[in-house]
């Protein structure tokens, strides 16, 4: 059975796209949920988080020498608690930018990760698209707000 982390990976990019689309159209709360932006600010920082501990547990894996062993925790962390003080500190639109830095970040790292052989050319592959994705839709909503 093929494993479901890039279709996963790809479906998590669905509320990126989405409530982008809502605030193209004007839509700007969702009936229980909220505020469009704000809901999207949650979910990013969420996903952010999440992203930042996958590259957390692959230093787990590393051999002590290994100079992404001692950057990875480093690298997590910072970027982790930059974007909870942005969520906490900034206006909506200042977080979404923040957002865009952050995926970016996450996808360079990705990118040191998978020459170093560390991650599958199939993961970074789904990376690329879903963090374009995922980038775009940011922008959208950034300028739109």
């Amino acid at each position: 059975m093929k494993k479901p982390s890039p279709y996963l990976t790809f479906a998590g990019a669905i509320p990126f796209v989405v409530c982008a689309i809502f605030i193209i159209i004007g839509i700007d709360a969702i009936p229980v949920l909220g505020n469009t932006a704000h809901i999207l600010s949650i979910y990013g920082l969420v996903i952010a988080s999440f992203m930042a501990g996958a590259h957390w547990g692959n230093h787990l894996n590393l051999a002590d020498d290994d100079t992404w062993a001692i950057k990875l925790p480093i690298f997590s962390n910072i970027i982790a608690l930059a974007l909870w003080l942005g969520f906490l500190s900034l206006s909506n639109v200042g977080f979404m930018w923040l957002l865009v830095i952050g995926f970016i970040a996450m996808l360079m790292i990705d990118y040191g990760l998978h020459q170093a052989h560390i991650i599958s050319n199939n993961y970074f592959k789904v990376r690329k698209y879903v963090t374009l994705i995922v980038v775009v839709s940011l922008i959208v909503i950034a300028i739109q707000l």
